[in-house]
C-alpha cells in the first residue's frame, strides 16, 4: 500500500501532469499492489483548499470528497498515529496535517507520494517524489 499526501490525491484526480515521473510510477504500482491510501485528515484539507478557492473542482464538494473517499483507502487516526505525529523532530514541519499524514504512513510502513520537499529533507518518513 501507498500513503498519498493531499496535494498528489488532488493532482492525481485533476492534473496528472503535475505528477513527476517516478511518483506517477510509484501511484501505477502502489494501486496494483495493495492499493493507495490517505489520512483521514486529508479529506478536511481538500474540503479546505476548496472553499478558499485553491483548488476547483467541477462537481459540489459533497460529491468530489465522495468520489475521493471512493478511490482511496482512508486511514482514521489512531492512538498509535497520534502518538507518532508528536515524536518527529522539530526539523519536521508543524503543520498537525502534516504530522498526521507522515505518522499515518510511518505506523502502516507505507511510502508517502509527496513533493513537500520539507518533510522529504527530514528523512522521517520514507518519501517518492
Amino acid at each position: 500500500m501507498t500513503a498519498l499526501d493531499t496535494h498528489i490525491a488532488v493532482w492525481l484526480t485533476q492534473d496528472q501532469s503535475k505528477l513527476s515521473t517516478v511518483a506517477r510510477l510509484a501511484l501505477v504500482e502502489g494501486r496494483t499492489e495493495g492499493g493507495l491510501a490517505i489520512a483521514d485528515i486529508t479529506l478536511r484539507e481538500i474540503a479546505m483548499l476548496v472553499s478558499y478557492g485553491r483548488v476547483s473542482v467541477s462537481s459540489p464538494l459533497s460529491i468530489y470528497l465522495r468520489f475521493i473517499e471512493s478511490l482511496f483507502l482512508v486511514l482514521p487516526v489512531t492512538a498509535e498515529i497520534a502518538e507518532q505525529s508528536v515524536r518527529f523532530s522539530s526539523a519536521y514541519p508543524n503543520d498537525p496535517a502534516d504530522r498526521l499524514i507522515g505518522a499515518t504512513a510511518v505506523v502502516h510502513g507505507m511510502k508517502l507520494v509527496t513533493i513537500d520537499m520539507k518533510i522529504r529533507a527530514t528523512k522521517e518518513v520514507d518519501c517518492i517524489w
